[in-house]
């Protein structure tokens, strides 16, 4: 058995599984790890850092021959060129996200790209489809990261905007294994994307601390922060979210602190660690292929047995 539709077909790869553009995580190391073992691998640009991402970006060429995209997170381009830039790296695939698809999507699909764009809800996804998007990522509240104020559960957002579109629809929020994808897939979902399980991964480039405390937190061990204002973020539980949790009359992200200590740094009250609620789900430190491998098997396993159980 294997994965054929639209999802792998536009993106050429073996599985449709996508790896979440996470800020200064979603770089060669991790990407290249994810491309090779099937998926599509990811690299981000919301770190501004352009520069490096060049660096990346070639080091990927060096790591992988098979596909990879870069995302463009609006709300954190600080290059008005930043469309061009990503043209310019000649890779076929994009996401856009926190921000409006009417932005770059055009000028990025004339450039010959596959651009998907990232949805919190109906209302967004109605939108990217009018600008001409390839397909959507149709993110439920319960991911990690930077999030919509108005969170909707993939259970219930994941079917709506099926129903109303026609468009491949990458599942995210939620989503860590073989029977949350299958899950997906039973809502509509032609593939999914993976944020919280990547940045626990060996190859994530991440310290330790980080995805130790991905590994021992509870599926109550999230919050759901700045919900009053923009963006909302989850994260894990720590002291200082647990503090910024209380914050409801002012906007957090002047709190959001020193990212790099804490990414590389070990640090975990050095500032935010954005997590989604899988983290309750983890409980290894995995390779990136025995990830890949592991949700596959399951993959079918699962949807192999339903079919008995119920056909």
């Amino acid at each position: 058995m294997k994965f054929q539709n639209r999802v792998t077909e536009m993106l050429g790869v073996r599985l449709p599984i996508v790896q979440a553009p996470m800020g200064w995580i979603a770089r060669s190391q991790l990407a290249s790890a994810v491309s090779n073992a099937g998926g599509m691998g990811i690299i981000e640009t919301s770190s501004g850092e352009l520069d490096v991402i060049k660096d990346e970006i070639r080091k990927m060429r060096d790591l992988t021959d098979k596909p990879f995209g870069v995302n463009i997170a609006q709300a954190f381009v600080r290059d008005p060129k930043i469309a061009e830039f990503v043209i310019e790296q000649g890779v076929k695939f994009v996401t856009t996200s926190a921000g409006s698809p009417t932005k770059y999507t055009a000028q990025l699909k004339a450039a010959g790209l596959i651009v998907f764009h990232v949805v919190p809800t109906l209302h967004a996804a109605l939108k990217a489809v009018d600008a001409g998007v390839d397909g959507l990522i149709v993110e439920g509240g319960e991911g990690g990261g930077f999030k919509s104020p108005n969170e909707v559960a993939s259970m219930v957002l994941l079917p709506l905007v099926r129903s109303r579109v026609d468009v491949p629809i990458i599942a995210a929020g939620g989503f860590v294994d073989g029977k949350s994808m299958a899950a997906a897939f039973a809502l509509g979902a032609e593939g999914v994307q993976m944020g919280t399980r990547m940045v626990s991964a060996l190859e994530s480039p991440v310290h330790d601390n980080w995805k130790n405390s991905i590994v021992a937190t509870q599926e109550t061990g999230t919050v759901f922060l700045n919900k009053f204002h923009s963006p909302a973020l989850r994260a894990l539980r720590t002291e200082r979210t647990s503090r910024l949790e209380k914050m409801i009359d002012d906007n957090i992200m002047p709190e959001f602190g020193t990212a790099k200590d804490l990414y590389f740094g070990g640090d975990m009250e050095a500032a935010i660690p954005l997590s989604g609620q899988v983290a309750g789900r983890i409980d290894e430190i995995k390779s990136v292929v025995d990830i890949l491998d592991e949700t596959e098997r399951e993959f079918f396993e699962t949807i192999t047995s339903l079919s008995k159980q119920y056909g």
